[in-house]
């Protein structure tokens, strides 16, 4: 029997290999791989004296060639192939043990040069791969170090491998070169720079099994990009606490979206994805304190994420309720010792936020399909904005009406956030109409609402939301406009001495 070994990932390499050879296998190898069995004093043929042709091409060209892929192709039981592959000289290849050229490894580096990716594009590697998977039932292939042991225990244990394995291997090799070239592809249309081409491939790792998913009766499992922002849920780094579910994740995730959208100390509390409560201050406990008190019945239970290296004097209020999960770039000495003391509440690092040099997409699966999106990165101080009544904001109604837009965009459609004082006081989200959503926010305001600004994620279609907002005493609404009737929102406006700013955005969120 003969084995081709090709590998960049060397890990595992010369133990497998001198188990192969145990069993009486020949080794055929190429370039780095062949000079690493040989430093290990083991037997090993180069790919030249089997091709009978020198490796060409700085090495681009060596293993494609019909005396490796018809020893890979050839169907044993198939009379006329074992006939030819003897009339030509071609020996069978019953072991193929190949991982590809380090792709992602060379486009993650900083200073990658779009020549070096190039050149870091796998051809023979991926040839061997498919050829030998595709020819499963006599070939045995592996591209994952993790499948060395089990393929030795089986040539131990029975002197073949189990046509189930071979089946698995095969499977695994299809999906690894489907996730190369999924990356590849996706290399390319990024500097291509073409948004949306006729077919979207992406590919994920798996990160996690999870227990279950939104509900016990659902099966779940996490995965991750390949090469992902360090300032993603993905990324994070569990320092504390229990195993993260699937609706933890899913909760971190946007409490992450919301956090991200702050230079200052801010803290932002979430709940069942929406906001529940945040604040800013001039410290992390300043914030920690507004955001708790916007909601203090919703923030139990909810996820907390902070901006801003977790202090003692924050830690110690953080742990006065039951939280899921706290996020933040780090945590103190001090703070660490504080919260370990609640066994179960998981504390997450996560690098800060990096300024994206392309606009994310987000998928978003429908039945049959998927939508996709760039992601809302749409801020305040993108909006053209415009005053659109007679009356102009005073400076705190501004530093509100920010707070409250910055919120919104957050918020599940239709959607309304009111501001006050650098804490987020009532929001209403996810309501089948605006005035609905107005109505749950005035009145989770309470007194708190006289001299408050709210936001709407659209426009209004009517004048009613104004009226409600400026009878409970709102002071500032910013909200797109565009609508036909936007004039009577105005003139109501003017009627109640509110004043109205017109962004030219709405930020949906279904």
């Amino acid at each position: 029997m003969r084995a081709l070994v090709s590998v960049s990932n060397k890990e595992g390499l010369i133990p497998f290999v001198e188990g192969l050879i145990e069993q009486g296998i020949e080794i055929v190898s190429t370039g780095g791989t062949k000079r690493a069995i040989e430093e290990a004093g083991l037997k090993v043929t180069g790919i030249s004296e089997v091709t009978g042709f020198p490796e060409i091409l700085d090495g681009r060209v060596k293993t494609l060639h019909p005396n490796i892929h018809g020893g890979l192709l050839a169907v044993r039981d198939n009379a006329n192939h074992q006939a030819q592959i003897e009339e030509h000289q071609i020996t069978p290849i019953d072991f193929v043990v190949v991982n590809l050229y380090p792709f992602k490894e060379t486009i993650s580096r900083a200073d990658v040069t779009f020549e070096d990716a190039i050149e870091n594009i796998d051809i023979g590697g991926p040839s061997m791969l498919r050829s030998a998977a595709k020819n499963h039932a006599s070939v045995t292939v592996a591209v994952d170090p993790a499948d060395y042991g089990p393929i030795l225990e089986e040539l131990k244990a029975n002197g073949a491998v189990t046509d189930e394995t071979k089946r698995r291997l095969a499977a695994k090799v299809f999906r690894h070169t489907a996730a190369y070239d999924a990356l590849i592809a996706q290399y390319l249309i990024e500097m291509t720079e073409e948004e949306y081409p006729e077919s979207y491939t992406v590919t994920y790792t798996k990160k996690q099994a999870l227990r279950y998913g939104e509900n016990p009766h659902q099966q779940a499992a996490f995965y991750e990009v390949p090469i992902g922002d360090p300032s993603t849920i993905a990324k994070a780094k569990q320092l504390h606490g229990k195993e993260l579910s699937f609706n933890n994740i899913n909760d971190a995730d946007a409490a992450l979206q919301i956090i991200h959208e702050f230079d200052e100390p801010a803290v932002v509390a979430v709940k069942h994805t929406n906001p529940c409560g945040v604040g800013v201050g001039k410290t992390l406990a300043e914030a920690y304190q507004l955001a708790y008190e916007a909601d203090p019945v919703s923030i139990f239970g909810g996820i907390v994420a902070t901006n801003q290296e977790v202090d003692a004097e924050t830690a110690q209020k953080l742990r006065e309720i039951f939280l899921e999960i706290i996020i933040a770039p780090s945590f103190s000495e001090e703070a660490l010792a504080i919260l370990k003391e609640k066994k179960n509440l998981r504390l997450l690092q996560v690098e800060p936020k990096t300024i994206a040099t392309k606009i994310q997409k987000r998928i978003q699966s429908v039945s049959g399909g998927a939508l996709v999106q760039q992601e809302d990165h749409y801020g305040f101080d993108n909006a053209e904005l415009k005053v659109a009544t007679k009356r102009e904001p005073t400076e705190a109604e501004w530093a509100d009406l920010k707070l409250s837009w910055q919120i919104v965009k957050h918020v599940k459609s239709n959607a309304i956030v009111l501001a006050k004082g650098n804490q987020t006081i009532g929001i209403g989200a996810g309501q089948m109409n605006r005035v609905g959503a107005a109505k749950i926010a005035l009145e989770q305001a309470g007194h708190k609402v006289a001299g408050s600004s709210l936001a709407s994620d659209a426009f209004f279609p009517m004048s009613d939301t104004v009226e409600a907002a400026a009878k409970a005493g709102v002071t500032a609404i910013i909200q797109p406009g565009g609508s036909i009737r936007d004039q009577e929102s105005i003139d109501k406006a003017d009627e109640y001495g509110i004043t109205m700013v017109f962004t030219g955005v709405r930020h949906f969120k279904h």
